[in-house]
């Protein structure tokens, strides 16, 4: 009796996959012509920008690539972990937590040691980092070991809890010590393919493979950076892979499903897997116009603002500072008195560094005034 074929990982030839090339060949042109420009433009800039680009751009991938997979990191705690094992000398540093230490020296592991091979110690040491305690929440897993589905096979899925959708169901594990063979074996000696394709290649092959009991999909994610960073051949990322897939995250799921139940011809796979990456490429214009916004600001501003609860706010309403900054707020963030934070801000006011925000009501708010966000252009 034949066995169904249910998924992709079942197909006689399984893992030699297949896909179009002249299909593919217009797109991938279309990434690296961006990407080169996206370099270049950055490389013109100094290295202190590229620093603070590379620390922005690591920590949004960071915190989305978590967010993913529905856990919730603080964005500082992450940004601060990150400053302090890259060298970086800056203001506002808090503590980071053992976890957000982890999955950071997991992602600068992928990215600062690019191109050393990578291992099954070396994936097993990135388990380890992920999940410090020995645990995925309130739940014992087994860290830095393959996982043995002793309770039930690995499913993947999205939604909430009680809303869960299955998209596919993972390789038995008696399969995995073959498997990740096969793939680091492939992932370490193939240098014939373009280090975007193979990206896109990798980031399915693993996810499929689901090789731990939680974490694989972070780690696919820290594994398609590392082979990105290859593909730019320097240890800064300036976009963001991870955080374009949260905003399609949907999309994503889909097209995984879509794969998974298929055939071993991944062209619609890579298709959108490269359109997901010029996206990401695209986005970074944000993120870079930010960072040269703030050095322009700090370049205008530097001889006139000597306070550091003020440099602290105004450093966070340039980031992503989230509702209406008052008094009150002010004094929150500063630990300070309401009538301290009052004479901070009504001191920026009078050098025509904040205005307030139209509307009033029974608390003024406060904006950053007047200077027009600066943006690369791609």
């Amino acid at each position: 009796m034949h066995r169904i074929k249910t998924y992709i990982y079942q197909q006689n030839d399984w893992p030699d996959f297949i896909w179009n090339s002249e299909n593919l060949l217009p797109l991938l042109g279309k990434v690296r012509s961006l990407q080169g420009k996206l370099i270049g433009s950055m490389q013109s800039l100094g290295f202190e920008l590229q620093s603070e680009a590379n620390l922005e751009t690591l920590t949004l991938d960071v915190v989305k690539s978590t967010e993913i997979e529905g856990e919730i990191l603080n964005p500082e705690q992450v940004r601060s972990s990150l400053a302090r094992r890259l060298g970086m000398d800056i203001s506002g540093l808090v503590y980071s937590e053992r976890n957000v230490d982890g999955i950071v020296d997991m992602m600068l592991d992928a990215i600062k040691n690019y191109k050393q091979p990578m291992t099954l110690d070396r994936l097993k040491n990135w388990h380890y980092a992920m999940f410090p305690t020995g645990r995925s929440g309130a739940y014992k897993i087994r860290v830095g070991n393959l996982r043995d589905d002793l309770t039930g096979p690995m499913q993947v899925v999205s939604g909430a809890m009680g809303k869960e959708k299955v998209h596919f169901q993972a390789p038995a594990a008696n399969l995995l010590p073959d498997e990740l063979e096969k793939f680091l074996k492939w992932f370490n000696n193939e240098k014939t393919l373009d280090p975007v394709i193979k990206s896109g290649i990798a980031h399915l092959w693993f996810i499929t493979l689901h090789p731990f009991e939680d974490g694989n999909g972070r780690m696919t994610r820290a594994l398609t950076d590392m082979l990105l960073t290859r593909s730019d051949d320097i240890s800064q990322r300036y976009y963001s892979m991870s955080s374009q897939i949260r905003l399609e995250h949907k999309e994503y799921y889909n097209i995984l499903e879509k794969v998974q139940k298929g055939s071993l011809d991944i062209t619609d796979w890579l298709h959108w897997f490269l359109n997901c990456l010029y996206r990401s490429i695209k986005a970074s214009n944000l993120l870079l116009g930010k960072v040269l916004f703030k050095h322009k600001f700090w370049i205008k501003y530097a001889d006139e603002i000597k306070n550091d609860r003020q440099k602290k706010v105004l450093n966070m309403l340039m980031d992503d500072f989230k509702g209406k900054l008052n008094t009150s707020k002010w004094a929150k963030i500063n630990k300070c008195s309401t009538d301290t934070a009052l004479r901070d801000i009504q001191d920026l006011v009078e050098k025509g560094i904040l205005e307030k925000e139209p509307g009033g009501g029974r608390s003024t708010s406060y904006k950053v005034r007047k200077l027009t966000r600066l943006r690369t252009t791609l």
